[in-house]
């Protein structure tokens, strides 16, 4: 807010210098150039056939700044019966000698969508100027509302509050949410957040209790943060080195010790564990923890029962090679999918024993400025307000890649095989929110976090979506987003 209020200072400073020497020099300024030819300003617009009848006129807004228009919501019988095709006729005002490149702009919607932007081109040759219009139907909405939204940034990205200072030296390489809290493992000094406190900006470390947290590589390296239970996982640099796991529910109290392995007993384990670690459990506490080794080969699960019980460790082959050392095995709601993806491998959909059943094809190279780029990571889906999104944070390793976060409506398609299929086909593939944390260009651990919470009304409803992205070094952001409410 200060560099905002300080901007504004120093351009009504500059504004008022200016019209000073504007007030001086009036009288030698030149006259202005004659631009009356070939002038291609939109000055009004509107559709008029919209309706049962066609009779139903809809204004529109036009932004010059912008070069856009927005229209009110247009009646879905205003398309033709057998073609399905909106054949929007427009009239408009336009510069003496200017006209509209069309008359009638014939416009699909496919199945699902309800909104798209057209290019309308004011003619005045040999100029023209083109307009962006964005036409909605007049159907139910649903979803998040990705266009007002709160933010609360503690990274890198100078838009936002100061860095998050623990983010230094590559020692926070995991964090965790669930809403109600952020979980930081900062390498023998990991901590809570609450939440209610960083929406007002302030830091009020919640310090976990340690009492008996010893041995490993690192004592604490990766966590989660599952329905108010944190999880901490040591970095194990050997399979004699004891992988371990801690549970908290009160980060005053010493830990639960729930798990404590010697990985040289499991038949075909890998080597190193704790780089990584994913959670999927559900609401009662049930489910698997995930370890994928640092050399990316095997995949070492556990079960668990009612949040602490761990136990039948289980090999399961990679389901796609070599994903680097930061991979994420991270289960869709309550069902028996998973999302496997790395920093630097496709995205796999799998099942709880390792196997494919779907791999993307079109995330195929690092740049971050791809709209579905390979360094996409820690991939999860979450469902809102009738709608499917996925969400991830890219991993910034290779010239030219940040951490950003991105989420992609999937909803179309009856299941998450077919969104994903969906997804990967489409010629382009365009995120419909994107949100840079900076961070370092090229890391070296480039671990990233995803996250999101679902809040809900008194009828049970959902009603808020929060999302939550961090990366090595680059700090952590959080974000409201309401439900999507028709304005007209």
């Amino acid at each position: 807010m200060k560099l905002i209020y300080k901007t504004q200072k120093i351009g009504l400073l500059t504004t008022f210098i200016a019209l000073l020497t504007i007030a001086a020099c009036k009288d030698n300024l030149p006259e202005p150039m004659d631009t009356s030819a070939n002038v291609t300003v939109l000055n009004s617009i509107k559709i008029v056939n919209t309706g049962a009848n066609g009779d139903v006129v809809l204004n529109g807004v036009v932004d010059e700044d912008a070069k856009t228009v927005s229209f009110p919501r247009i009646d879905t019988l205003t398309k033709d019966p057998i073609t399905g095709v909106y054949n929007l006729k427009i009239e408009a005002q336009v510069s003496n000698g200017a006209n509209l490149d069309k008359e009638t702009y014939p416009v699909t919607f496919e199945e699902g969508e309800t909104e798209k932007v057209i290019t309308v081109k004011v003619m005045n040759l040999p100029r023209f100027r083109e307009y962006l219009v964005k036409l909605r139907l007049k159907v139910p909405v649903y979803g998040a509302d990705f266009e007002t939204y709160a933010t609360y940034d503690f990274t890198t990205n100078p838009l936002g509050s100061p860095a998050y200072s623990d983010f230094t030296g590559q020692l926070v390489r995991g964090s965790g949410f669930d809403g109600e809290k952020v979980l930081i493992v900062r390498r023998e000094a990991p901590h809570l957040l609450n939440v209610s406190d960083l929406k007002t900006g302030v830091i009020n470390k919640i310090p976990l209790n340690i009492t008996g947290v010893a041995l490993g590589t690192y004592i604490t390296n990766m966590g989660a943060q599952v329905n108010g239970h944190t999880y901490v996982a040591n970095l194990s640099g050997g399979q004699t080195s004891p992988l371990k796991i801690y549970h908290w529910t009160d980060p005053t109290a010493a830990p639960d010790v729930i798990l404590n392995q010697n990985v040289a007993d499991i038949p075909g384990a890998g080597v190193r564990h704790g780089d990584n670690f994913s959670a999927g459990l559900d609401d009662q506490g049930n489910g698997y923890f995930f370890f994928v080794d640092n050399a990316g080969t095997k995949v070492l699960r556990y079960d668990v029962t009612n949040y602490t019980t761990v136990s039948n460790p289980t090999i399961l082959a990679i389901p796609i090679a070599t994903p680097g050392a930061w991979a994420t095995y991270n289960r869709i709601g309550n069902t028996s999918e998973y999302l496997f993806t790395g920093h630097q491998k496709q995205l796999a959909l799998v099942t709880d024993a390792g196997a494919a059943t779907f791999t993307t094809t079109s995330m195929t190279t690092l740049a971050v400025g791809t709209a579905f780029p390979i360094t996409s990571s820690d991939v999860r889906i979450v469902n809102f307000n009738g709608e499917r999104y996925l969400i991830t944070v890219t991993a910034p390793i290779g010239a030219g890649a940040f951490a950003n976060l991105r989420v992609y409506n999937i909803t179309k398609g009856a299941n998450v095989k077919d969104a994903l299929t969906n997804l990967d086909n489409l010629p382009t593939i365009a995120p419909i929110f994107d949100y840079p944390l900076m961070g370092p260009v090229v890391n070296a651990a480039p671990s990233v976090q995803s996250g999101f919470y679902v809040k809900k009304d008194g009828q049970g409803k959902d009603e808020t979506l929060m999302l939550y992205a961090a990366t090595v070094d680059g700090g952590f952001v959080f974000f409201e987003f309401g439900k999507k409410v028709a304005t007209d």
